[in-house]
């Protein structure tokens, strides 16, 4: 019997190295971004009534064409009523941002759940890689914009807009992106995980 130095040597299998990088990941960067609070400010706990929106006509209150054009310009989007009637509709927040949905990002439960999906996400959708906190519509005279605040089975969000029914400290509207979405939410009680800044 011949000896070869390689014979003996056991190899590392190759498909532990991404497995090992990507626990690596999961344990320094965190599994999902709600897992836990974010350093930097104290957590106020409260119960909230929880009502959603879209950007849809119905939802922020826009319509199609002007009256000065006889509704020809069908294209464009006006403000249909309230101070800023007959203005230009841009879908922007308040805040002057774009809304968003919460996103999970790549680190989440859900890659752990579905890692046949990883593939798929890092080729078809690399922008969802990070996090994205949702946008949130609060009265900006108890949360500032940038409050940022936890609901439970929506995520993270960023008080980002205001709205002409959310009033007072209990009232907050959550943002999707689609009209059904909204209406399946509908108007929940929660308690809703508030982190203010310092």
């Amino acid at each position: 019997m011949v000896y070869h130095p390689s014979s003996r040597k056991r190899r590392f299998p190759v498909v532990f190295v991404p497995l090992g990088l990507m626990l690596l990941a999961l344990l320094s960067f965190g599994c999902a971004r709600d897992a836990g609070y974010s350093p930097g400010g104290r957590v106020l706990t409260k119960t909230m009534e929880t009502t959603a929106y879209c950007g849809c006509d119905i939802c922020c209150n826009w319509e199609r064409g002007s009256g000065q054009w006889l509704y020809l310009d069908f294209w464009n989007r006006y403000v249909a009523s309230g101070p800023r009637q007959g203005r230009p509709y841009d879908g922007l927040t308040a805040s002057g941002t774009v809304p968003y949905e919460p996103q999970e990002g790549f680190f989440s439960w859900d890659s752990v759940e579905r890692p046949w999906m990883i593939p798929l996400r890092l080729v078809l959708f690399p922008w969802y890689f990070l996090p994205e906190d949702g946008t949130i519509a609060a009265d900006t005279r108890h949360y500032p914009f940038g409050t940022r605040m936890y609901v439970p089975g929506y995520g993270w969000g960023v008080v980002r807009d205001r709205g002409r029914n959310i009033k007072g400290a209990a009232r907050i509207d959550l943002y999707f992106h689609s009209h059904d979405d909204a209406l399946r939410w509908g108007r929940r009680k929660l308690p809703v995980h508030i982190q203010r800044s310092r």
